[in-house]
């Protein structure tokens, strides 16, 4: 794949000064388990609804596991046109605890190629050789492009095959394979997508040829006073970044150490690096005309702290972070993306059924990072050519 690269430059120490908060307006309610965002070739939004299961195929939920997570066809894509809010793809695969129908996972991303036609990626693989997809839906785990006009949807890439074929041992508790692709980006005839669960990022071509892993993340190590504890990478979102490098933002698993999570870059020998630390919980970032890239924060606090105020922080080209928005009305943020007004589209409440919110926030006016010294490796100009649910154990 084409990279035109940037060689990394130096560490840079911001100093943060308080400005008038980022302000914000909900563009769209009661969505349920709301994850991705992208606006198609007519300036409509639209949004995927990871849903609230079923009744079908009860197990043990892998991120509660003394709770029940059942399957059913309650997925869906809704668009947001003129002010109006439509579900315009219903019947989608959806896995949620039962009764309630939180921590949904199924319709995870949605994304446009340049041509204006969309994809739809479906997470939380299962074993291909076992009936796990509700009846007259989708499979789960796969990559397809959508037609809007009749609803069908192509499988592009069947990811949980690939995955099983490649190491059958990764099993969820409930006897999954251990897969969940959570969100992607387009660039040109390639899909590049972030497996959360796998804790890898993948690429397909548009076509359906070459699915391949281009990067895995190992396992990561904190020391406390009196052991190691090990915890999973997590990666979420993906984002081509103005140098055409990888941008990876990175949820951690459990304890989900605060502070832990990293926003990475895939250079030119396809290895992942530390391009920016410091966060918790990331869930996606993007960048903007201006080489602003943006990152969301699922929750400030480990999630299970019971405290799910989430932040929108932005990272300038020369090292400077910001927060946008930092909770009042931001809370289990999963995704993000950039309208052609150029502010900033945000799902929030993410997590549950039912109350899930789009918004929409401008940009203009920011808010300080808590620390007034923030540390961010900064890119260095040069030249070459080389060449964004989750698994919380």
């Amino acid at each position: 794949m084409p990279f035109t690269f940037l060689t990394v430059g130096f560490a840079i120490v911001s100093e943060i000064k308080p400005v008038k908060a980022a302000s914000f307006s909900v563009v769209a309610n009661g969505l349920d388990n709301v994850r991705g965002l992208s606006f198609g070739p007519d300036g409509s939004l639209y949004v995927t609804e990871a849903g609230v299961g079923g009744d079908q195929l009860c197990s043990a939920s892998f991120t509660f596991p003394d709770q029940q997570a059942c399957v059913g066809a309650s997925g869906a894509v809704t668009r947001i046109k003129d002010g109006k809010q439509e579900r315009v793809i219903t019947n989608l695969p959806s896995w949620a605890i039962s009764p309630t129908g939180g921590q949904g996972i199924g319709a995870n991303d949605i994304e446009f190629d340049a041509a204006g036609n969309p994809y739809l990626l479906i997470g939380l693989s299962g074993d291909p050789n076992s009936n796990n997809t509700p009846l007259n839906s989708p499979n789960f785990g796969e990559l397809y492009k959508v037609d809007f006009n009749t609803s069908a949807l192509t499988s592009i890439a069947d990811i949980s095959s690939y995955e099983f074929a490649k190491d059958p041992t990764v099993l969820l508790p409930n006897g999954y394979v251990g897969s969940n692709p959570y969100s992607f980006t387009i660039e040109g005839d390639t899909a590049y997508i972030a497996n959360a669960n796998r804790n890898e990022v993948l690429s397909v071509k548009l076509d359906g040829s070459n699915l391949k892993t281009l990067v895995e993340f190992p396992d990561q190590t904190i020391t406390t006073p009196t052991q190691e504890i090990k915890y999973q990478a997590v990666p979420t979102g993906v984002a081509i970044g103005p140098d055409k490098a990888l941008y990876i933002s990175q949820l951690t698993g459990v304890p989900i150490p605060e502070g832990k999570a990293n926003i990475f870059r895939v250079g030119e020998d396809g290895k992942a690096t530390v391009y920016a630390d410091g966060f918790t919980q990331l869930t996606d970032l993007t960048f903007d005309s201006k080489g602003n890239l943006y990152a969301l924060q699922f929750a400030n606090q480990a999630f299970y702290k019971g405290n799910l105020d989430g932040s929108l922080i932005q990272i300038a080209p020369d090292g400077t972070r910001t927060t946008l928005l930092s909770g009042n009305g931001l809370e289990s943020a999963t995704a993000l993306t950039i309208g052609p007004d150029g502010a900033i589209y945000v799902s929030s409440k993410g997590d549950r059924p039912g109350v899930g919110q789009v918004l929409r926030v401008d940009n203009s006016a920011k808010v300080p990072e808590p620390s007034s010294a923030l540390a961010v490796i900064a890119l260095g100009v040069g030249v070459g050519s080389f060449c964004k649910r989750k698994r919380c154990k």
